[in-house]
């Protein structure tokens, strides 16, 4: 299996001023770097976290698919997306954030099954709150 996580690289340094979607984003980033550290334990391929800055062309760095929806009479590609793509070639998006966190944190989950290390992220109260 392999993976992308893509994210707004602004929102992740915080430069939109919403701290709250920066908290998010931070955790998001920070859950799959633990995952890609240990991803060998529940078979993942490859894991990967692009940084995605306005104007990039959809930001994929290793699975090119992309989420859009029209917003202001225009096109507009999500920013923040996790993709999967299974053995089969199946390809899975999750565009929403409590989507991501639960498949991050499902992730987690399963490693810390497979191991001794302490793999746990400590996440923010906005992600905590999302994910209850």
């Amino acid at each position: 299996m392999r993976m992308e996580l893509r994210v707004c690289k602004h929102c992740y340094e915080g430069d939109h001023g919403n701290p709250r979607k920066t908290a998010v984003t931070k955790d998001m980033v920070e859950c799959a770097r633990t995952i890609r550290e240990y991803k060998d334990l529940i078979e993942i391929d490859s894991l990967y976290v692009t940084m995605v800055e306005e104007g990039d062309s959809g930001g994929a760095e290793a699975l090119s698919v992309y989420v859009a929806g029209i917003g202001e009479n225009q096109v507009q590609i999500n920013d923040t997306q996790l993709v999967m793509e299974d053995d089969d070639d199946n390809v899975l998006v999750y565009p929403e954030p409590e989507d991501i966190l639960e498949v991050l944190t499902r992730n987690l989950d399963q490693i810390a099954d497979q191991t001794r290390q302490d793999v746990s992220v400590e996440l923010s109260p906005e992600t905590a709150e999302i994910l209850t």
